[in-house]
């Protein structure tokens, strides 16, 4: 097998594996369902993972990593800060049954059991943290925000966002989109002193 052969087959595995992931769970995902679902042998996934948990772990950061490389976008972008905002913020909010924020809560869920799971999640987390921060405080520097702690609050907009997306993925029409959409621009606006209507 070529070198671009096994990188394709490994994309394939890995997108495979989310697929299973969102259907079976972190937990109750076995080697053997992701192989099944590849059409490929259980060896050939231990192959490219050596272990269970390095499958679950590279899977959920494939899901993720897509989600990041939408970030990377926006935050390069030459957008101003108030626009970038609002296009994390949109970014971040769960849309329809989001694979990705179900990959997530399933995520940290089993990262209090699995310590390669629970650096990759950590890491993952930060990094999108960082970004916000990183744009709350381009925007202090040009008088667009008015933000005496940006690193907070980026992690206080973050656990707002992180606390209403996990109620709508686990719990269907407690909230509906259009209030935590609400919400999160109430929140973001108070902690960057704009109206929420700038947000929209």
């Amino acid at each position: 097998m070529t070198r671009r052969a096994a990188e394709i087959r490994l994309d394939a595995l890995l997108r495979t594996a989310c697929e299973v992931i969102a259907e079976r769970g972190l937990a109750n995902t076995r080697t053997a369902d992701v192989a099944e679902a590849a059409g490929v042998s259980q060896a050939l996934v231990f192959y490219h993972f050596a272990t269970k948990d390095r499958l679950l772990a590279q899977a959920f950061a494939y899901a993720v990593e897509q989600d990041l490389n939408r970030l990377d976008t926006v935050v390069r972008s030459s957008a101003p800060p108030l626009a970038k905002l609002r296009r994390m913020l949109r970014l971040y909010a769960p849309t329809g049954r989001s694979t990705s924020w179900s990959m997530w809560i399933d995520g940290w869920a089993e990262s209090l059991r699995t310590p390669e799971l629970e650096k990759l999640s950590r890491r993952l987390d930060l990094r999108w943290r960082r970004d916000l921060a990183a744009v709350i405080s381009d925007g202090v520097a040009d008088g667009t925000f008015d933000c005496p702690d940006p690193a907070g609050a980026a992690w206080r907009i973050s656990a707002v966002m992180d606390g209403l997306a996990v109620q709508l993925a686990v719990h269907e029409r407690v909230i509906t989109r259009r209030q935590i959409a609400e919400w999160v621009r109430l929140v973001a606006a108070r902690e960057l002193g704009l109206e929420p209507a700038q947000l929209d």
